[in-house]
């Protein structure tokens, strides 16, 4: 489980980061980067900048 922090610094699990992953990768990127679009989950919020989206997308379930 991978836990990162929200734009609040709030703590927020990632209970699947593969459907995490895929997630932003259709809804919040555009030709394979992030388009600073808004994601919220279980009352977590992430701008999905760039940096964010290619953090996330470098992550493994480890």
């Amino acid at each position: 489980m991978v836990t990162i922090d929200d734009d609040y610094g709030k703590k927020y699990k990632i209970l699947n980061l593969q459907e995490f992953k895929s997630h932003l990768q259709k809804y919040h990127s555009i030709n394979g980067k992030g388009d600073d679009s808004l994601h919220e989950e279980y009352g977590y919020f992430f701008k999905v900048t760039r940096e964010f989206y290619s953090y996330i997308m470098s992550l493994n379930d480890d």
